[in-house]
């Protein structure tokens, strides 16, 4: 099995070797065509407004779209969560629009407001999840059949709608691959369902 990690922006090495460390191999995908050699995508942080304007230019928005409604996994990571949401707070801004959640930019403040935060997440274990913010979003509400996994301070910040995985942090920045392999887990169900 192969996941691709959406190589337009952002930190799609640190992804890559995520993947590797459980033994995944990984494809670095920049065009619409490489959509079909891949089981599952992770879209990373980065700049949103950016990266959705390149996934228009690279006409890869629709067939996303079109893929995710299908049962396809998506994994978006802070940049990848806000390309996700449906409604971005009022905001305008290209997006694959899929998750029926609302979400806020840059909710946390500017790059020098990142930290680091113990979250609670029990669908990858009990031990707590040190997540690493940076600029990062947050979700303000989600619709019937999203599933919150893990908030902080009311603040939501892990999401699962069936096949489709959003984070508000950094997973691709620590050495704790528990919810790549979560992803990991989504996308080998999701082979199963559609064999």
């Amino acid at each position: 099995m192969k996941i691709g990690v959406l190589a337009l922006q952002g930190a799609v090495k640190e992804h890559c070797q995520a993947l590797a460390a459980l033994g995944i191999e990984s494809l670095q995908v920049k065009y619409r065509e490489e959509l079909d050699q891949i089981a599952g995508l992770i879209i990373p942080g980065g700049e949103s407004t950016t990266v959705g304007k390149l996934l228009v230019r690279n006409q890869m928005m629709e067939p996303l779209r079109e893929l995710g409604r299908q049962g396809f996994p998506i994994f978006g990571t802070c940049t990848g969560m806000i390309l996700l949401a449906k409604d971005l707070d009022g905001i305008k801004q290209p997006g694959i629009a899929l998750m029926e959640m609302t979400v806020v930019r840059n909710a946390f403040g500017r790059q020098i407001a990142s930290f680091e935060a113990e979250l609670d997440i029990s669908e990858i274990g009990e031990e707590p999840y040190k997540a690493i913010f940076i600029r990062a979003p947050y979700v303000t509400s989600v619709g019937a059949g999203v599933q919150v996994l893990s908030e902080l301070d009311d603040k939501i910040l892990l999401v699962r709608e069936g096949n489709l995985l959003a984070a508000a942090f950094h997973p691709e920045l620590t050495a704790d691959y528990r919810i790549h392999q979560y992803f990991v887990d989504i996308c080998r169900q999701q082979r199963r369902l559609s064999a």
